[in-house]
Order: structure tokens, then sequence, then C-alpha cells
């Protein structure tokens, strides 16, 4: 199955959906509210400026319009105006008349300097003047100056500033918490998909269906994608369990309905083998045709025993001693034993409930995979032994042992594992060990590849008991 592969995910792609969401909406929210907060600073800033300035224009102007300037006889001016202490008390103000040299004709503070007269406003050290000409008859001019502190102007325009920044902030805040809740519960149906998603891949069960909301948006199309995903899978899993269902009941037929030609076939053939009157070249192919009648049998045995056990088909039990069957088979071993020297540790009184032939199959098959992967002088060892609950069976050698990574592959149907240590390289079918898990597993119990401590290969085989038999002899030991 070809993968799709996508660009690799920025940080911001790692953060979750709902998180992307509220903050993107935060962040939107927070440049408008900052554009807005800049444009209106500067608008209501300029404006109170403005209005200090006019404020500072009037009085000066009204000032201006109640003071008159006279000359004396020595050529002094001669001011008549309110009193200036009075006029500037209520805002803090400095007041001067001066004329056009900048002489002081009169002033509230005279320490302070408010510089020459000028039109408009200008600023001397943190007062904002403003002048103003009194109207006069006196060709020499005279002016008005009226000076207030700008500093309370600055604190409104920075608390006007601190406001409008408490005002994005908390904006923005609200923003991303309003983000996340509506993105929390646009994204639930989404979650509900994900769980639902989860416990389909947890149980494999293409069968359960996907949560489909009433809505009519893209997470409902969503939904109703991935349940329609589903049930095709669904349907093509049924299909498929189905086809191998009656692939499994037709290994099984055949492989039954196969065992009784065979069988009359081999003992034909066995029954030619015993007359002496057939020619050289006759009695030959007799014994070749028998070698190959037994070795199908023995297939058809082996996909039987496979094909029964995927089909579930258990095989007739009765209350056995694993000790027994293993004598049993390693009786059966010697034979093709060659140089190699077996030695068993039988516990007896071990009882479980089993099929014989199928357990004798189990330990025959691990005794011959031994056999055939070692060289002659290996020592192997056949141990049965109670362990708790469950009676455990090992075989060990101390050859070659299995190939690195092969622990697990090697139960695995038609897998085979030749090596110059093999007795009949490319002679087995592979399926020695896959019927060894078979009927491990069809007995409740499980079946590990090691390695032995002497460097060679180890199978332990666990097998739950029925129940202890008391044993008339502590052990048994053979020696082959």
């Amino acid at each position: 199955m070809k993968r799709v592969r996508l660009k690799r995910p920025n940080w911001f792609d790692r953060i979750p959906v709902r998180w992307r969401i509220a903050v993107t909406a935060a962040g939107l929210t927070m440049v408008i509210l900052i554009g807005f907060a800049v444009v209106l600073g500067q608008v209501v800033g300029d404006r109170i400026r403005d209005d200090f300035k006019s404020e500072l224009n009037d009085a000066a102007a009204r000032l201006a319009a109640e003071t008159q300037v006279a000359i004396d006889a020595q050529g002094q001016p001669i001011i008549s105006s309110p009193p200036l202490r009075g006029f500037a008390m209520p805002h803090d103000a400095v007041v001067r008349v001066v004329d056009g040299s900048g002489n002081t004709l009169a002033s509230t503070h005279p320490d302070t300097s408010l510089g020459g007269p000028s039109g408009g406003y200008h600023e001397v050290s943190g007062l904002m003047v403003a002048t103003r000409e009194i109207a006069s008859s006196d060709p020499v001019p005279t002016y008005v100056q009226y000076a207030r502190p700008d500093e309370h102007v600055d604190a409104t325009v920075a608390r006007m500033w601190l406001f409008l920044a408490a005002g994005v902030l908390g904006g923005t805040a609200l923003a991303l918490l309003a983000g996340f809740a509506v993105a929390r519960r646009a994204m639930r149906p989404i979650a509900s998909l994900t769980a639902q998603a989860r416990e389909i891949t947890s149980t494999r069960d293409p069968s359960k269906r996907m949560p489909v909301p009433d809505s009519d948006d893209e997470v409902s199309e969503l939904a109703r994608t991935m349940d329609g995903m589903l049930e095709a899978l669904d349907e093509a899993t049924s299909e498929r369990e189905q086809a191998l269902e009656r692939q499994r009941e037709f290994v099984a037929d055949a492989s039954h309905e196969l065992r009784t030609p065979l069988t009359s076939v081999q003992a034909n053939l066995e029954l030619l083998q015993t007359e002496q009157s057939e020619p050289p070249e006759a009695q030959h192919a007799v014994d070749s045709a028998l070698s190959s009648t037994k070795r199908m049998s023995r297939l058809v045995s082996d996909l039987l025993l496979l094909a029964r056990a995927d089909t579930g088909r258990r095989a007739a039990r009765t209350e056995l001693d694993l000790s027994s069957i293993a004598a049993e088979a390693l009786e059966e071993m010697r034979s093709i034993a060659g140089g190699r020297r077996i030695e068993a540790d039988l516990a007896q009184g071990l009882a479980l409930r089993g099929n014989p032939d199928e357990l004798h199959r189990l330990v025959l098959n691990l005794l011959e995979n031994a056999v055939r992967h070692t060289p002659d002088g290996t020592r192997i060892e056949l141990t049965v032994r109670p362990d708790g609950d469950d009676a455990v069976m090992e075989v060990t050698d101390d050859g070659p042992g299995l190939p690195q990574g092969m622990e697990d592959q090697v139960f695995d149907r038609f897998v085979r594992g030749e090596g110059p240590a093999d007795t009949a390289a490319g002679g087995g079918s592979g399926l020695g060990l896959a019927i060894v898990r078979a009927v491990a597993e069809a007995h409740g119990g499980s079946v590990t590849a090691g390695t032995s401590h002497t460097g060679g290969a180890r199978f332990t085989i666990r097998l739950p008991l029925a129940g202890r038999v008391p044993a008339p002899e502590p052990s048994e030991r053979a020696n082959l």
C-alpha cells in the first residue's frame, strides 16, 4: 500500500486545532483592536491638547480684553486690569503683561520667565503659553501672556493610552476564551469521531459505526464518509472471511478425502515391496513410490491438522499423561537420531486433557526439528516438568542455534531454516513448527523459541494441567 507523504509540520501545526482556532481568532481581534486604539488614541489625544490650548487662548483673550494700558506724563505705562493673581489662581496659571520687547510690565510670578511675546502658542519650562495682544491706542504694543502647566494634560493622555492598552488586552483575552469555547464546541463531533476510530483501531472491528451529527456541515459530511468507508471495509472483511472459511473447509475436506486413497496406495505398495518376485528395477520403483506416498500422506495429515486448527475444529480429548506421550515420541526417534545424543528428563504424573495423536505429533516435530538442524555428536535434551498450574516441555540442543531474528518466524508456515548442519536439506515441508504452535494453542498453551545456555536452540511449550497424578517413579532417563 502506497503511503501519502505529507510535508513536515511546523511548530504551529503541532498545536491542537482548537487552540489554533482560538489563537488565530484572538490574534486577529488583537490586530483590529490595536489599530482601533491607535487611531482613537491619536484623535482623542489631539483633541485633549487642542481643548487645553483653546482654554489657554480663551483665558488670554478674556484677560487681554479686560486689560487697558495708558501712558502717564513721564511716559510710563499704566496698566488697568483685573487682579492678575485672582485670575490665575483657579488654574494655577502664570500671567504676565509685557511690552513688545518682552519687558515685564506686570506678573503674578516675577521670577518665572515665559519668553518673549510670540503669536500662537509656545512651551517654556513645562508651561504652555498663550499670547494675546492688548488693544491700545499707544503705538507701543503690549501683550498678555497666559501660561499653565501641561503635565496634567500629558497625564490624562497617558491614562487614556493605558485604558486603551487594557482594553486591547482584555478584548484579546475575551476573544481567546470565546474562540476556544467556539472551537471546542465545533471540535466536539470530531473528538467523538476520533474516539470511535480509536476504539475501532483497538478492537479491529469494522462493523462498528461512526456517530453522524444531525447538522449538515463539513463535520457531518466527514462522519458520513468515514461511516461509508467502514461499511465498505466491513463488507470486504466479511467477504474475505467467507472466502478464507471456504478455503479452510476445502483444505480440510480435501485432506480428509485424500487420506483414504493414500492409505490404500501405501498399503498396496508395502504389499508389493514384500514380494520378492519383482525384478530389481520394479522393486526400486516400488520403493521410490512408497517413499513418496509416505511423504505425501504425512503432508496431507499436516494440512488436515492445520486446517482443523484454522476452522476451530477440535479433535477428541481425553485424560492423558504428557510424560508418557513424550516417552513414546522419544522412542520413535531412535531410528533417525544418528550420531546425536538425546537425553530426556521426564517428570511423571503430569496429567492434562488433550488429543494424544496431536500431542505426539507436537513432541515428534520438535525432536525431528532438533535432529534435522544439528550435526552428529550434538546433545539434544527433552525435559518435561511441572511449573505451577502448567506443564512445561523444553527441547534444547547445543547446535548452531536459530538465525538472528527468526525466533517468531520459525513458527510460520512453509518457513524452512536450512543450513550446513541439516541432515535432509530441502526435504522438509516447512509445516513442522507451525503444527507445534497450532497444537499448543489448540490445547490452551503457548510455544516460544530462543537460545539455550550452550548457544543452541531452545523451544519451550507451556500447557495447562488438568490435575496432578501420583507419580510411581520420580523420573525417567533415556540416553541414545
